[in-house]
């Protein structure tokens, strides 16, 4: 990437030499930008958003906060410093950093534990047809986790991951987005496509590996992926989706779309370098991407208090110029006000965010895990009823009379005919022919690639009984 960047500056400074175009370049303004509040930022003020982007200059890259340009009692103003990296006040006193604030940073939330809006909430107001297509859409995918991890656990399949705990996460920023947003998902998001259009019977097909699979078989199951709806392919390696992100929302800036790039990462994955990296090349780029990390507790079976020592992820936005927020990632009307005005900043301001989504992991890992060796079962239980993202916003929904115990049962008894149909339907679907193995790479295959084709058709014509009934040549 390093190399890349190099090589890309190099061309730049070549075309405004040889063709005269000094705009290639950004310009960088230094001058001093107001600071704001999370209240500020909050949904109701669009008249607040119009007015910071009028504010706007056409680069933010050395951006400097009003509470970092206040000069303290210990700063001489006579002896101010000029570095590359901008002018600084200076200081005779020796002091150190502390490394970290004595305050945590507060949990943006708007629904309290009994789905009542909390007096004097700043949020996005979500309309009746909305709240209840989010709310179906939450039932529905508890539905689908359910039937998908017991067809696992029948051998039907062989492997799953769940998203129970953070179904408000899934469903409420994905209701916050455009349709030409680009996400790039981590593997518990599935509900994001579930909302964007992508069938039941979709998600059976990519969980079989049969023929009707976008995919062509070749990814384990819970790795969907869908040109049409705007959705890169799950990828198993951690954080690898972040600094891609980056280079999507720097491509749309290019292209000058009206969209941005938005992915996902757990808590776990903020301890990989492409976190890092991810999250610096879009801001020093400027690239619009919104960044939402799930800090669900357990990276595995790996505590958040043996992966970092910061105040969780939210702060660590700042360190690389990004404007971030913590959001109580149970409460889909938080989630979704803040998922909503941080796409709306990457937009109209072109720039990263950072949402911090605090939740927590209900299900095992995946269906190779037993969480039970590493936490304890009332734990769970604690979660799983008493902060349940689903029935929070379920009252929310009811007390406001848009749902009732007719509509639940109807939702559900529909959902669980609907999924059993389509793994019906994908279990009887033949698989996907072994030449597919080999294909999509080359434009002509090499003779290495062709002797390794053949070899494998020998040998599964030689023993037939050891693969699947229906395996194609």
């Amino acid at each position: 990437m390093a190399i890349w960047f190099a090589r890309s500056r190099n061309i730049v400074f070549s075309l405004r030499h040889n063709l005269n175009l000094p705009g290639i370049l950004i310009k960088r303004d230094y001058s001093p930008r107001p600071a704001f509040t999370n209240s500020q930022l909050s949904s109701k003020s669009s008249v607040f958003l119009d007015s910071f982007t009028s504010l706007r200059h056409e680069s933010t890259a050395v951006e400097k906060q009003l509470d970092l340009v206040q000069r303290s009692d210990e700063e001489n103003p006579d002896q101010e410093l000029d570095f590359p990296g901008g002018k600084l006040g200076s200081t005779s006193k020796m002091k150190f950093i502390p490394e970290s604030s004595p305050l945590r940073v507060p949990c943006y939330r708007v629904l309290d534990e009994d789905g009542r809006i909390i007096p004097d909430s700043d949020y996005i107001p979500v309309s009746e047809k909305l709240a209840v297509r989010m709310y179906e859409h939450m039932a529905t995918l508890q539905v689908m986790d359910h039937i998908f991890y017991e067809a696992q656990r029948q051998g039907r399949i062989s492997f799953f991951i769940t998203t129970v705990g953070e179904e408000a996460i899934n469903i409420a920023s994905a209701a916050a987005l455009s349709p030409d947003d680009v996400v790039l998902p981590q593997y518990r998001e599935p509900g994001v496509l579930l909302w964007r259009g992508f069938t039941l019977q979709e998600f059976a097909n990519q969980c079989f590996g049969n023929k009707a699979d976008h995919g062509k078989g070749r990814q384990m199951p819970v790795h969907y992926g869908s040109n049409r709806h705007n959705h890169f392919t799950v990828s198993s390696p951690i954080a690898t989706q972040l600094p891609q992100a980056a280079g999507v929302g720097y491509s749309l800036k290019m292209e000058k779309k009206n969209a941005c790039a938005v992915t996902f990462i757990g808590d776990g994955g903020t301890s990989e370098g492409d976190f890092h990296a991810g999250l610096n090349f879009a801001a020093v780029m400027e690239a619009p991407v919104v960044f939402i990390c799930r800090n669900n507790g357990w990276a595995i079976s790996t505590h958040i208090s043996e992966q970092f020592r910061s105040d969780g992820i939210v702060v660590k936005g700042r360190a690389y110029g990004i404007r971030s927020i913590r959001v109580d990632g149970n409460d889909a009307l938080a989630v979704y006000s803040a998922v909503r005005s941080a796409r709306e900043m990457a937009v109209k301001e072109q720039r990263p965010v950072l949402i911090e989504a605090m939740t927590y992991r209900v299900g095992h890992h995946s269906t190779s895990d037993d969480s039970t060796k590493y936490r304890a079962a009332d734990e769970i239980q604690y979660w799983k009823m008493s902060r349940n993202p689903v029935n929070r916003f379920r009252k929310w929904v009811e007390d406001n009379g848009w749902w009732s115990e007719e509509d639940e049962s109807k939702i559900r008894s529909n959902a669980r005919k609907q999924i059993l149909q389509a793994i019906q339907t994908a279990e009887k679907l033949d698989k996907q022919p072994l030449t597919e193995l080999f294909s999509d790479v080359y434009d002509v295959k090499p003779k290495n690639l062709e002797e390794q084709e053949l070899g494998l058709k020998e040998l599964v014509e030689k023993q037939p009984q050891d693969y699947p009934p229906g395996f194609q040549i």
